[in-house]
């Protein structure tokens, strides 16, 4: 076990041209096995169950990871308390314990710990910019003192509050990565991912991709305009990708949450192994050196990403011992026409049946099109009522 500090830091990986491996989407696999609940999405588990959590963490580790981010998406005291969320824990205990979490596997193998804050209710309601930044700094009060290795703002739809997040973690001196969750259009405001990137640059951050929303190759492409805008602008940075474990072709501007799959009819959409590997390989080629996923990523998806790099990275993760290169392990296989499939050209060229004769290849998303300051956006601590409930039924059932 290596002491805390004593390991390398974030940019003195990337500086060095190195993979960083990021872990999956805590939030979604956390829902599946009962510890956190679909709709506020609000990470409390750290607090109230964290055996669950903890060994989330450990899995991703095992998996190949190489940072912990803290399990602390939408953390912040105006989330946990939004729309009537029961939460019996404060901001500052979730936080804490998230912390400490990440900390303890972190250290059980070589990776760091990153601190994350995400979007906030009180933008999408007009808060001042003073009122949004006094809440990413309560939730930093706590990374600072719980010594995280870097931090991360990420899954923010509208540049202007990212800014906000990344000037008030940049005063703290630690590396800052940012990520948004927007694809090719650009944020909700239609700010190109090209003029997303040089001002999340120009306000400090080290690090700038996207998370959430679209499937890896559409991230790929977004995060290359990125690049491609910021190398333009003359600065320098580091890039990631954080995808959906999910196919989303048929996504507009908002992504999969204007799916009618989403939250929970979302698994036929899951992308295999092998798109996994494909989606590790085309990132890498990209220029993207932090590579990790989002919701629907599991610790296998991020296997298969560690398996496809690991000529570049030098190693193979521990969870590949059981499991061995493009399904090498089904040579011991009963089956004769199993063994057959124990080969990479089988795996590469697949294309998976759904099952389901009557499903339709694609899907045609809600797209509201509201965004900040719009009436329905107007988040508040009561819980939703049935007379707010019906005419959005009534609207959805419209279309």
């Amino acid at each position: 076990m290596a002491p805390v500090g004593s390991k390398r830091g974030i940019l003195e990986r990337l500086n060095a041209g190195e993979i960083v491996i990021g872990d999956g989407g805590f939030v979604f696999a956390l829902e599946k096995r009962g510890y956190v609940k679909a709709g506020p999405w609000t990470p409390e588990a750290a607090a109230e169950h964290p055996e669950a959590v903890r060994q989330l963490h450990r899995e991703f580790l095992r998996a190949g990871s190489n940072v912990m981010q803290t399990f602390t998406f939408y953390a912040s005291d105006d989330k946990l308390e939004n729309r009537g969320n029961d939460v019996h824990f404060t901001g500052q205990q979730v936080n804490e314990a998230a912390c400490d979490l990440a900390r303890q596997v972190a250290n059980e193998g070589d990776a760091l710990v990153a601190g994350g804050v995400s979007q906030t209710p009180s933008y999408l309601s007009c808060k001042s910019e003073p009122e949004v930044k006094a809440i990413f700094k309560k939730q930093l009060d706590v990374f600072l003192k719980k010594n995280v290795d870097f931090l991360i703002a990420e899954y923010f739809e509208h540049v202007e509050e990212a800014e906000w997040a990344v000037q008030v973690l940049k005063a703290t001196g630690k590396p800052v990565a940012a990520t948004m969750c927007i694809g090719p259009m650009g944020d909700m405001h239609g700010v190109s991912p090209g003029e997303c990137a040089v001002r999340l640059v120009k306000a400090g951050a080290d690090i700038v991709g996207v998370n959430c929303h679209f499937d890896p190759m559409t991230c790929i492409r977004t995060v290359a305009i990125m690049k491609a805008a910021v190398e333009k602008a003359g600065l320098k940075a580091h890039y990631m990708a954080q995808p959906l474990a999910y196919h989303t072709p048929d996504c507009g501007c908002q992504g999969f949450i204007d799916l009618p799959e989403f939250p929970f009819a979302l698994e036929p959409r899951v992308l295999t192994r092998w798109d996994m590997q494909q989606y590790a390989r085309e990132a890498y080629e990209a220029g993207i050196r932090y590579i990790g996923g989002c919701c629907g990523f599991e610790p296998y998806h991020i296997r298969a990403v560690a398996e496809e790099l690991a000529s570049e990275r030098g190693s193979l993760p521990e969870a590949s011992q059981k499991h061995g290169m493009w399904g090498n392990a089904l040579e011991m296989h009963t089956k004769p026409w199993v063994r057959a499939r124990a080969r990479r050209d089988y795996w590469e060229k697949i294309k998976p049946a759904s099952g389901r004769p009557l499903c339709p290849s694609m899907s045609t998303p809600d797209g509201w099109g509201v965004t900040k300051g719009h009436p329905e956006l107007m988040q508040q601590k009561e819980a939703t009522s049935q007379e707010q409930l019906r005419p959005l039924f009534a609207k959805a059932d419209a279309k």
